[in-house]
C-alpha cells in the first residue's frame, strides 16, 4: 500500500515539476480515522490552479507565496472549499473543519476533518474543484475505510460518485 502512496506521490510531483502544466489534476486522500472518529481529508492541487480560480471568482490577487500574499487568504480557500466540495456520510450530509493549508513546491495541500463520526458503509463525495475555470480538471479520490480502498476519477460531466465500503 505504501507502495501505491510512493508512486502517485511521485507521479503527482513529476508533473508539478513543469513550470506550464497541461494536466489539470487534483488528488483528494479521504482516510476514516476510527480511533478518533473522524474522516481526515487531504486535498493537493497545483498552486497556480487555485489560485487562477480564487482571484477570478473574488476579484482580488493572492499572489501565493510572495511578501505581497494576502494575509487572510485562508477565508478564500475555506470558502471555496464549502462551495466546491460536499459530503455525505452514510447518506447523510456533512460539513467538514477546515484545518488549514500547506504549500509544497507547486501545489497547495488543504487538510480537512469531518468530524463525530462513528463508523463509515458509505462515503458521497461532490468534488467541483477548479472545474468551472478549467474544463479538462479531473479530481482523483482516493479513500480508505478499515482496510478497504476506493479510488475514483472525477470529471466536469461526472463530479459526485458514492463509495461503498
Amino acid at each position: 500500500m505504501k507502495l501505491k502512496k510512493y508512486i502517485l506521490l511521485l507521479f503527482v510531483i513529476t508533473l508539478s515539476s513543469f513550470s506550464v502544466h497541461k494536466y489539470y489534476l487534483s488528488l483528494t486522500q479521504i482516510k476514516y480515522n476510527e480511533e478518533g472518529k473522524s474522516v481526515q481529508v487531504i486535498i493537493n492541487v497545483f498552486m497556480d490552479d487555485i489560485e487562477t480560480a480564487l482571484n477570478k471568482d473574488n476579484n482580488i490577487d493572492l499572489q501565493l507565496t510572495t511578501k505581497k500574499e494576502l494575509k487572510n487568504n485562508d477565508i478564500y480557500f475555506e470558502n471555496y472549499l464549502k462551495d466546491k466540495l460536499h459530503f455525505k456520510i452514510n447518506n447523510n450530509a456533512k460539513n467538514f473543519n477546515y484545518i488549514g493549508k500547506e504549500y509544497e513546491g507547486d501545489l497547495v495541500f488543504f487538510y480537512l476533518e469531518i468530524e463525530d463520526v462513528n463508523a463509515v458503509s458509505s462515503i458521497e463525495i461532490s468534488n467541483k474543484i477548479l472545474m468551472k475555470h478549467f474544463p479538462e480538471q479531473q479530481n482523483l479520490i482516493k479513500s480508505k475505510v478499515g482496510k478497504k480502498n476506493k479510488s475514483v476519477l472525477l470529471e466536469k460531466d461526472n463530479y459526485t460518485e458514492i463509495l461503498t465500503y
